[in-house]
């Protein structure tokens, strides 16, 4: 049986996204997306061998990646050229005289699914070439100059994806003949085949939405959307509760709604946690010692720290100007520089452990309003710190991220907004099984957005 070799093509410079980097060394959900597209066919089942074609400039970088990843199954790493064409024939030429199909997929794919590779494979055992294609959501039209020419049949087109796979013999035969041809113009591997090779059926598999291109700057809020969704269909708590057993927390504010339901649940799963707050233990996350002393006494007890969450916070739902200036210093004090207090203290830590530290957000960071001006604002900036820190702490192996929920129903919520209908609010064990899932990842630097299911 033929050995099916993914060849993952990385060797554009980025200059459409506007980073000073290549795209696929982005970095999304804690990890380059070089990275997350190399995991998706590592740890395929049928994938045997992998090769990564480069920018020369970069071979030094990806072969760190290498080494830290401790990939298995990568076998190669090949110098692209300038054209995307003469990465394939790269992989091409590396693999000549081996009997293999060759399977090449766009390093800024990262969310290709285990499905799209099965199938590929899977139709590799009946045709020569492979493309993958979703249905055109949108009419294309086919224009001349500033007008339209030709508007084609819909239910027709599709818009091609990768992976796009080939036995070896057909792809180097259709590259061998288009070589030849003096007005030669590819964008595909499976446009090669389809004009050189006109005989030769293309079999399509179906794509995914989700199997974007990292091509602009706003597909990097995209992709952090969708890895999101991915990590709650992937980290269920409730299939693997053993993950959390033995391993330590600290709460802050955990003595009543959303912290009180991680305390909860953490602790139905196994976990030893530690919960503050100002009611139940009089601890102020505003007052640097305090969180020091609670952390070096959980530390004294436990000998280590795995997990520290800070979900304390006040809101108080009234103009600035009529806002008591002691109202307003408090909430800052317990917003903002709580925020900082607990990373400040808990940095030594989740160092030594390579832990977990998660801070809480809201809804209404991403605009400020009326009435929220205080809350609203230490709220964007938690965001921005977290994001900040992540990158900061990366390498000592720290992973910080942040809960955006919607309006919940919490003690909070009731104080500053009475009654409200229950099907118009989270609940805290919804945010709390969001946080857990979110513990159980390997994410970093991500605003986690937790919504209602709308029936």
């Amino acid at each position: 049986m033929k050995k099916n070799v993914a060849i993952i093509l990385a060797g554009g410079i980025g200059s459409r996204l506007g980073l000073s980097t290549p795209k696929q060394f982005f970095k999304v959900a804690g990890k380059m997306v070089i990275e997350h597209t190399v995991d998706a066919f590592e740890h395929n089942q049928y994938i045997d061998e992998i090769a990564l074609v480069s920018n020369p400039v970069y071979i030094p970088e990806v072969e760190n990646l290498i080494l830290k990843n401790s990939w298995k199954k990568v076998k190669k790493v090949l110098k692209g050229g300038k054209e995307r064409y003469d990465s394939s024939l790269s992989a091409i030429q590396a693999y000549t005289n081996q009997d293999v199909n060759l399977i090449f997929h766009d390093a800024v794919r990262p969310l290709v699914s285990q499905r799209i590779i099965d199938d590929v494979v899977k139709a590799l055992q009946t045709y020569q070439a492979i493309d993958v294609a979703l249905p055109s959501t949108d009419t294309i039209i086919e224009i001349e100059g500033d007008f339209i020419s030709n508007i084609p049949d819909r239910s027709r087109l599709k818009r091609g994806q990768t992976p796009q796979a080939f036995h070896i013999e057909t792809i180097r035969k259709a590259y061998e003949i288009a070589l030849t041809d003096p007005n030669f113009k590819v964008t595909d591997d499976c446009g090669v085949v389809k004009k050189y090779l006109p005989e030769t059926p293309v079999y399509v598999v179906a794509g995914e939405e989700s199997n974007m291109k990292l091509t602009y700057k706003e597909d990097t809020y995209l992709l952090d959307k969708l890895f999101q969704l991915r990590q709650s269909e992937v980290h269920d708590i409730t299939q693997n509760p053993e993950q959390f057993k033995d391993k330590v927390a600290v709460v802050y504010g955990g003595s009543y709604g959303i912290g009180a339901e991680i305390v909860r649940l953490l602790s139905a799963c196994g976990a030893h946690v530690y919960a503050y707050s100002r009611s139940s233990t009089h601890t102020d996350v505003g007052d640097r010692s305090q969180v020091a002393d609670t952390l070096s006494s959980v530390f004294a007890k436990e000998q280590r720290i795995d997990f520290i969450i800070n979900t304390a916070g006040l809101l108080n739902k009234e103009p600035l100007i009529t806002t008591d200036y002691q109202t307003i210093l408090n909430a800052v004090q317990t917003n903002y520089m709580g925020t900082v207090h607990v990373a400040l203290e808990a940095f030594p830590y989740l160092k030594q452990s390579q832990g977990k530290l998660i801070f809480f957000t809201s809804s209404s960071y991403t605009r400020g309003r009326a009435f929220y001006s205080i809350y609203s604002s230490t709220k964007a900036a938690i965001v921005n710190f977290v994001q900040a820190i992540a990158q900061e702490w990366e390498d000592f192996g720290i992973s910080v991220n942040c809960i955006n929920p919607e309006r919940t129903k919490t003690p909070m919520r009731i104080q500053n907004f009475g009654i409200e209908p229950d099907n118009t609010l989270l609940t805290a064990e919804k945010v709390a099984e969001e946080t857990l899932k979110t513990l159980a990842s390997d994410y970093t630097g991500q605003v986690i957005d937790v919504k209602r299911e709308i029936v």
